[in-house]
């Protein structure tokens, strides 16, 4: 009887024991700009590795995808973090939306305008008088019109590939990482590609919060930050196995030649290590105060900000980031 009794409660203080390590992590909710996909490869690898859980934190991951309420779903608390367009997010700052910007994903957002390789059209100039399919309310659209002073007509996209397929004039909005491998594997040819980032429109794909999650969790983000940057370092230069049995299991579009090839083109253009002088892996989820400040001024200038309703430090915080 006494051995018996023994034996139940220790089975009892380790299960109280697990129960309060469960109890104890903090819950964290993303929302995903995109269904799951190998531009999220850090955040599903830190999953799967356990590197979130080594902090502390209970992560789940929201697959987005079109119509999406991505920033919607932080305002109203839904999400705790959303993953968008750096310029996006900052013209919904302007509108009083209480967000903050405050860690990287890429260093250049990988948007940009998808050419067939058999096209006439080599440079931003040659865009002119053509038609791109693309959405409309997409900045940088306004911004190669005033850069380049070009004119051209907008067809609203679907997002699918078969209306470039079926045309050879066609130019479409596309990511630098998925639609080329989508066209390529419907028997096209690889497209080139007119980047954001050569135009000098220097967008970042980036993690936003909440203000009042900010204020009253600062130390639960500064330990997702890190649980992140070890999560794409590991996806980045060692073995991608987890990350990608975990992206299969969210999204079963997600094929074994698709996610060596997205993730091939994050690590060649240097994504998420940045292509500028200070790039490497110091630079995983940093943020640039003078590059918001240029972002800011580029939107004012085009008519799309109002000035003077926000500034780099009003709309970013490198608060959360490793010292």
């Amino acid at each position: 009887m006494t051995r018996r009794f023994f034996l139940l409660l220790a089975l009892s203080s380790q299960l109280s024991a697990l129960s309060y390590a469960a109890a104890a992590l903090t819950k964290i909710t993303i929302q995903l700009d995109w269904v799951a996909e190998p531009e999220h490869g850090g955040l599903y690898q830190a999953l799967a590795r356990g590197f979130f859980r080594d902090e502390g934190l209970d992560v789940t991951l929201l697959p987005g995808g079109p119509g999406a309420q991505v920033l919607p779903s932080v305002a109203t608390g839904k999400a705790d973090i959303a993953q968008a367009d750096s310029s996006n997010v900052l013209l919904q700052q302007a509108e009083g939306l209480p967000f903050v910007q405050f860690a990287a994903v890429f260093q250049d957002d990988p948007s940009g305008i998808l050419v067939h390789a058999s096209s006439p059209v080599k440079k931003f100039e040659d865009l002119q008088g053509r038609t791109i399919i693309a959405r409309p309310a997409w900045p940088f659209l306004k911004f190669i019109e005033k850069k380049y002073r070009v004119t051209f007509s907008i067809v609203p996209q679907n997002f699918s590939v078969a209306a470039f397929l079926g045309n050879k004039e066609a130019l479409q909005q596309g990511y630098f990482i998925a639609e080329p491998y989508h066209i390529v594997n419907a028997g096209g040819q690889m497209p080139r590609f007119l980047s954001t980032w050569d135009a000098g429109f220097r967008s970042y794909a980036v993690l936003v919060t909440n203000k009042k999650f900010a204020r009253e969790h600062p130390a639960e983000l500064r330990a997702f930050v890190r649980a992140n940057i070890r999560g794409w370092q590991d996806y980045l230069t060692g073995d991608p196995t987890a990350a990608h049995a975990a992206l299969k299991a969210a999204n079963k579009s997600n094929d074994d030649d698709f996610m060596r090839f997205s993730r091939k083109m994050i690590i060649d253009e240097k994504l998420v290590t940045g292509r500028d002088a200070d790039g490497g892996p110091a630079r995983i989820c940093r943020l640039d105060p003078t590059r918001y400040a240029t972002q800011i001024a580029q939107l004012e200038e085009l008519g799309i900000l109002a000035k003077g309703k926000i500034t780099a430090a009003t709309a970013m915080t490198t608060e959360f980031l490793p010292k």
